[in-house]
């Protein structure tokens, strides 16, 4: 028989186990859903150019930054996805100040791109990469600010990180949806309010996304036990943040390509 002390210990950590799986659900269901919403908007000449290049539809590369971060030669975009991260440099060697990382890096592979039919096939395939996954990082509320988002609390009775929160904790308890899911629920806006939502550029969209996301570190602190009332709470935002990410992928692969 076993030792109860044991069993309920092997059940805490199974749990913990599973939740860090499903932590990195914006990095998986959100982001396939980011880049499948926006591909269902790319133009006829954007979706054909761009699938030339990647052989398939843009959600097989929508969390290929998550997956490649550490392989050789790709350990530098660690730091890309947020907005300020350990280590990194605030300004540059003349002293001016830095774009924060995921703002700069997109800003970056978008003006590469500009130019992609003077670049090679693989310059082109891994700038789209960064293209289709940064547009969705910088819209997760927990990836602006992210200093701040690294504070632990408990949720759902498990020690875990802020950040892991949105990143898909809670889209993973409320809707546990499909990426194609995703489209036929939140992707109900009319052609005018899309193009409302997608209006301005990616230094834009970050501005308000940090204005818009600091919210969540108001409905926190250190140490607190968050469940089904947080997430009733942190829904809405949620949704909100990641189908304006949908419709502004779109739109930056509609002036690059279409």
């Amino acid at each position: 028989m076993k030792n109860p002390v044991m069993k309920k210990t092997l059940l805490l950590a199974f749990a913990a186990l599973c939740f860090v799986q499903s932590a990195l659900a914006w990095g998986k269901s959100g982001h396939d859903a980011v880049a499948y919403i926006a591909e269902t908007h790319l133009t006829k000449r954007a979706k054909a150019v761009i699938e030339r290049y990647l052989g398939h539809s843009i959600v097989y590369d929508a969390s290929w930054m998550d997956d490649y971060r550490a392989e050789p030669g790709y350990e530098m975009t660690n730091w890309w996805h947020v907005d300020y991260g350990k280590g990194e440099p605030t300004k540059d060697a003349a002293g001016n100040p830095l774009e924060p990382n995921v703002l700069r890096e997109l800003n970056r592979a978008i003006e590469r791109l500009r130019d992609y039919r003077n670049l090679d096939d693989s310059t082109v395939v891994v700038n789209l990469r960064y293209v289709i996954h940064l547009v969705g990082d910088m819209h997760c509320p927990s990836h602006v600010n992210y200093q701040q988002s690294r504070m632990r609390v408990l949720f759902y009775g498990v020690d875990t990180q802020y950040h892991a929160l949105f990143d898909g904790g809670i889209l993973d308890r409320k809707h546990r949806w499909g990426y194609m899911e995703y489209k036929h629920q939140l992707d109900r806006y009319s052609r005018r309010e899309r193009e409302a939502l997608a209006a301005g550029t990616p230094d834009d969209w970050f501005a308000e996304s940090r204005r818009e996301c600091a919210v969540i570190y108001d409905w926190a602190a250190p140490g607190d036990k968050l469940g089904l009332s947080f997430c009733n709470k942190a829904i809405g935002l949620l949704d909100h943040q990641l189908i304006k990410a949908s419709y502004r992928l779109a739109k930056v692969l509609n002036e690059l390509f279409g």
